[in-house]
């Protein structure tokens, strides 16, 4: 009712010729009473569902209105073999701690097996001190173990789960794996990501352009983090979500990202032969 009271006061603030009925509230808790509305296409263009993932992919099951889906993020990071530590490190660390509890904040990390051995055990120190739960691969726990034990910290370290890997954490826990290659890195990601926000270390151009353009994600970094990925970040505005669709609004949605378009023909008696 608050928010509800909010837009309203705030839309009549900006525009006094603000219809009445523009915003509404449906204030039973009646579940019924939801599928009722996803019902009514001739009244609704489109739902925006926002909320966990058990809602969102019930919405999108049941409704007869379009939806446009604010999806869990199960965002990644690569650090390519010719990666900067200083700056897979500065990465790495703003994109799990900042606000782990946010959709752009990293759940995976990989690594390439080349720089494993020397860069791993730097970032392992760094995300335990951050207190970060790390769950890794097989090759990654030995690593992460060795340094986790010099810490008395080996309780922060686990082995990695086939879950994991789809996990959505919201919170100071982080999957990490070690791969030999670009390709298996993109793979990773197109297999268990949400489509979200993805970013690759590298500072190799062409390992850069491929990553960017075969990860399917809505948003690609290539040297900086996915932490960037919000409305205000990219210019447009408060946003009202951020969409993992392939159709329509695609990213963060400003008010432009929900507009369409309308043709006018202004002629002097033309007619189609």
């Amino acid at each position: 009712t608050i928010i509800a009271n909010l837009l309203v006061n705030a839309a009549k603030l900006a525009s006094p010729q603000f219809p009445d009925g523009a915003i509404q509230l449906i204030k039973t808790p009646d579940r019924n009473a939801i599928k009722e509305l996803l019902s009514l296409s001739q009244y609704i263009d489109l739902c925006i569902p926002r909320g966990g993932e058990g809602l969102i992919r019930t919405v999108a099951e049941c409704s007869r209105v379009p939806v446009v889906k604010h999806y869990k993020g199960v965002c990644h990071v690569y650090l390519d073999k010719s990666a900067k530590f200083d700056m897979s490190e500065r990465i790495v660390i703003n994109a799990k701690c900042q606000r782990p509890g946010v959709c752009n904040a990293m759940e995976t990390l990989l690594i390439h097996s080349e720089i494993a051995n020397t860069l791993l055990p730097i970032l392992v120190q760094r995300l335990l001190e951050h207190n970060v739960e790390l769950r890794l691969d097989p090759r990654g726990l030995k690593i992460a173990e060795a340094v986790a034990s010099k810490m008395n910290l080996l309780h922060k370290v686990k082995p990695a789960t086939e879950d994991d890997w789809y996990a959505e954490y919201l919170d100071l826990i982080l999957a990490v794996r070690i791969v030999d290659n670009i390709q298996e890195a993109i793979d990773h990601i197109n297999q268990y990501g949400s489509a979200h926000s993805d970013a690759i270390v590298t500072e190799d151009e062409t390992t850069a352009q491929k990553f960017l353009n075969e990860v399917d994600s809505a948003a690609v970094y290539w040297n900086a983090s996915t932490r960037f990925t919000d409305g205000g970040e990219f210019g447009m505005g408060a946003e009202i979500g951020i969409s993992t669709d392939k159709i329509g609004a695609r990213g963060p949605m400003g008010l432009e990202e929900l507009t369409t378009y309308k043709w006018l023909g202004y002629g002097n008696g033309q007619i189609r032969q």
